[in-house]
Protein backbone atom coordinates (compact mmCIF):
# COMPACT_ATOMS: atom_id res chain seq x y z
CA UNK A 1 0.00 0.00 0.00
CA UNK A 2 1.65 3.42 -1.19
CA UNK A 3 0.48 6.78 -1.84
CA UNK A 4 2.70 8.94 -4.60
CA UNK A 5 2.45 12.56 -4.24
CA UNK A 6 3.87 14.54 -7.27
CA UNK A 7 3.29 17.59 -9.37
CA UNK A 8 4.90 20.35 -7.04
CA UNK A 9 7.32 22.59 -8.12
CA UNK A 10 7.83 26.58 -8.13
CA UNK A 11 5.18 28.88 -9.30
CA UNK A 12 4.80 32.72 -9.43
CA UNK A 13 1.92 34.26 -7.31
CA UNK A 14 -1.35 34.00 -9.32
CA UNK A 15 0.06 31.06 -10.79
CA UNK A 16 -1.48 27.23 -11.17
CA UNK A 17 -0.52 23.56 -10.29
CA UNK A 18 -2.38 20.28 -10.55
CA UNK A 19 -1.07 17.51 -7.57
CA UNK A 20 -1.19 14.21 -8.04
CA UNK A 21 -1.64 11.56 -5.42
CA UNK A 22 -0.84 7.96 -7.14
CA UNK A 23 -1.81 5.22 -5.02
CA UNK A 24 -0.48 1.19 -5.30
CA UNK A 25 -1.57 -1.80 -4.31
CA UNK A 26 -4.85 -0.72 -3.47
CA UNK A 27 -7.50 0.90 -5.13
CA UNK A 28 -8.78 4.04 -4.52
CA UNK A 29 -12.64 4.19 -5.17
CA UNK A 30 -14.19 3.37 -1.92
CA UNK A 31 -11.78 5.46 0.76
CA UNK A 32 -11.31 8.82 1.62
CA UNK A 33 -7.73 10.63 0.21
CA UNK A 34 -6.55 13.84 1.85
CA UNK A 35 -4.61 16.47 1.06
CA UNK A 36 -2.30 18.11 3.77
CA UNK A 37 0.72 21.03 3.82
CA UNK A 38 3.52 21.84 6.11
CA UNK A 39 5.45 24.96 5.89
CA UNK A 40 8.39 25.75 7.65
CA UNK A 41 8.25 25.89 10.90
CA UNK A 42 4.22 24.98 11.26
CA UNK A 43 1.83 22.63 11.77
CA UNK A 44 0.60 20.05 9.18
CA UNK A 45 -2.91 21.32 8.21
CA UNK A 46 -5.08 19.24 6.16
CA UNK A 47 -6.55 21.80 3.07
CA UNK A 48 -9.08 19.14 1.63
CA UNK A 49 -10.63 15.86 1.27
CA UNK A 50 -12.50 13.56 -0.99
CA UNK A 51 -14.45 10.70 -0.56
CA UNK A 52 -13.87 8.50 -3.50
CA UNK A 53 -16.90 6.57 -3.16
CA UNK A 54 -19.45 8.85 -3.99
CA UNK A 55 -17.46 12.30 -4.70
CA UNK A 56 -17.99 14.51 -1.71
CA UNK A 57 -15.23 16.86 -0.70
CA UNK A 58 -14.06 19.32 1.98
CA UNK A 59 -11.84 22.43 1.76
CA UNK A 60 -10.02 24.39 4.40
CA UNK A 61 -11.38 27.76 4.22
CA UNK A 62 -7.70 29.56 3.58
CA UNK A 63 -7.66 27.56 0.12
CA UNK A 64 -12.05 27.08 -0.32
CA UNK A 65 -12.56 28.40 -4.12
CA UNK A 66 -8.90 28.50 -4.94
CA UNK A 67 -8.35 24.68 -5.03
CA UNK A 68 -10.27 21.99 -6.81
CA UNK A 69 -9.83 18.34 -5.27
CA UNK A 70 -11.03 15.84 -7.92
CA UNK A 71 -10.59 11.85 -8.51
CA UNK A 72 -9.51 9.21 -11.65
CA UNK A 73 -10.75 6.09 -10.37
CA UNK A 74 -9.47 4.29 -13.53
CA UNK A 75 -5.89 5.54 -12.79
CA UNK A 76 -6.33 5.22 -9.06
CA UNK A 77 -5.30 8.79 -9.16
CA UNK A 78 -6.55 11.52 -6.99
CA UNK A 79 -5.68 15.39 -7.90
CA UNK A 80 -5.60 19.21 -6.07
CA UNK A 81 -5.86 21.60 -8.61
CA UNK A 82 -4.34 24.48 -7.20
CA UNK A 83 -5.18 27.95 -8.69
CA UNK A 84 -4.62 31.96 -7.78
CA UNK A 85 -1.90 30.43 -6.03
CA UNK A 86 -0.74 32.82 -2.98
CA UNK A 87 2.68 32.85 -1.12
CA UNK A 88 1.35 31.85 1.85
CA UNK A 89 0.55 28.03 -0.03
CA UNK A 90 4.29 27.42 -0.23
CA UNK A 91 4.74 24.17 1.59
CA UNK A 92 5.20 20.75 1.22
CA UNK A 93 1.88 19.18 0.11
CA UNK A 94 1.40 15.12 1.48
CA UNK A 95 -1.56 13.01 0.46
CA UNK A 96 -2.87 10.44 3.06
CA UNK A 97 -5.75 7.79 3.30
CA UNK A 98 -8.39 6.83 5.39
CA UNK A 99 -9.94 3.36 5.19
CA UNK A 100 -12.77 3.74 7.64
CA UNK A 101 -16.18 5.34 6.65
CA UNK A 102 -17.32 8.91 8.55
CA UNK A 103 -20.26 11.08 8.11
CA UNK A 104 -17.59 13.71 6.26
CA UNK A 105 -14.90 14.24 4.35
CA UNK A 106 -14.07 16.30 7.46
CA UNK A 107 -14.13 14.09 9.87
CA UNK A 108 -12.18 11.73 7.99
CA UNK A 109 -9.89 14.71 7.26
CA UNK A 110 -9.12 15.08 11.11
CA UNK A 111 -8.80 11.57 11.64
CA UNK A 112 -5.85 11.36 9.11
CA UNK A 113 -4.76 14.76 11.13
CA UNK A 114 -4.37 12.58 14.29
CA UNK A 115 -3.53 9.23 13.47
CA UNK A 116 -2.12 8.81 10.04
CA UNK A 117 1.62 7.59 10.28
CA UNK A 118 2.62 6.12 6.93
CA UNK A 119 3.52 9.88 5.51
CA UNK A 120 5.41 9.51 2.55
CA UNK A 121 7.91 12.35 1.53
CA UNK A 122 5.17 14.44 -0.41
CA UNK A 123 5.93 17.14 -3.24
CA UNK A 124 7.18 20.73 -2.76
CA UNK A 125 5.46 23.39 -3.44
CA UNK A 126 6.77 27.35 -4.02
CA UNK A 127 5.01 29.99 -4.53
CA UNK A 128 7.36 33.22 -5.19
CA UNK A 129 8.00 36.03 -7.64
Amino acid sequence: VQLQASGGGLVQPGGSLRLSCAASGFTLDDYYIGWFRQAPGKEREGVSCIDNSDGSTYYAESVKGRFIVSNDNEKNTVYLQMNSLKPEDTAVYYCAVEWVKYSSPLQALDVMSREYTMWGQGTQVTVSS
